[in-house]
């Protein structure tokens, strides 16, 4: 290379080198700064919402108990279920509120003693089958709930269980309880910092630690002359959120 063009291509690599590396720590800080700030603190908070359950749900099971004759029993079972089924939507029950969780046919042995002589055991042999199918409902009209449990089981339903009460639409009851723990936590926040002589910087970060619904109902029989048709209060519910918020210290 040249001796005379040396020294400038020189002094532009030096000059190059100090602004990549001058740039370098500028990018550095200013990340550190915005990602990482150099004091920060924590506020947890809790929202709640108290509602009144709108939908109710439980579970009707039809068993049916025969012989090897497979195709009648699955006729009889389905007509008991199909029956109960008629009935519930008589009751004003949606068609989108009525599901079919499970079918089960089992087959039922009879075992045989073995041989005492040469120890050997005959297979064993099925004598019969059971049919089973769960059938869950969702009830929107509450004065219907006391009329239905009875009525499943006059219909053909061999137990009826499950009975309870939620909110059809939580995600909506969630995002209220959520709003009111965020501005719980900031309030939170504001005096914490008044307290603490130091000024609230920017929001960092949300973390949410849980959504908690809380049912609770009564289950109450009216009387002998209708112990049949048992009285339902659904109660209220609780949902609560949880919410814990990061704030820069200025």
């Amino acid at each position: 290379m040249n001796n005379t063009i040396r020294p400038y291509v020189l002094a532009v690599g030096i000059f190059l080198m100090a602004a990549l590396g001058v740039s370098s720590l500028l990018l550095a800080f200013s990340y550190g700064k915005s990602v990482y700030p150099a004091r920060t603190f924590f506020v947890q908070a809790e929202g709640k919402v108290t509602v009144i359950p709108d939908i109710a749900s439980l579970s009707f099971s039809v068993l049916t108990d025969g012989g090897t004759d497979l195709v009648n029993l699955q006729q009889e079972n389905t007509q008991k279920a199909n029956d109960a089924i008629a009935f519930a939507k008589d009751q004003g029950i949606d068609e989108k509120d009525i599901k079919t969780s499970a079918y089960n046919i089992q087959p039922r042995y009879q075992y045989s003693r073995c041989s005492e002589g040469d120890g050997i055991c005959p297979p064993p042999e099925i004598v019969g089958y059971s049919i089973s199918q769960m059938v869950e409902l969702k009830i929107r009209d509450f004065e219907k709930i006391g009329t239905i449990l009875a009525g499943l089981v006059g219909k053909g339903a061999n137990t009826v269980s499950g009975l309870s009460f939620g909110v059809d639409d939580p995600e909506m009851v969630q995002n209220e309880a959520r709003a009111e723990a965020i501005e719980k936590a900031k309030g939170k926040a504001r005096a914490l910092a008044r307290a603490g002589g130091f000024k609230l910087g920017k929001l960092i970060s949300i973390e949410e630690g849980g959504v908690s619904p809380t049912p609770f109902y009564t289950l109450e029989a009216q009387g002998k002359e209708r112990s049949s048709l048992p009285t339902i209060e659904p109660g209220s519910q609780d949902i609560t959120v949880d919410v814990t918020l990061k704030f820069e210290i200025r």
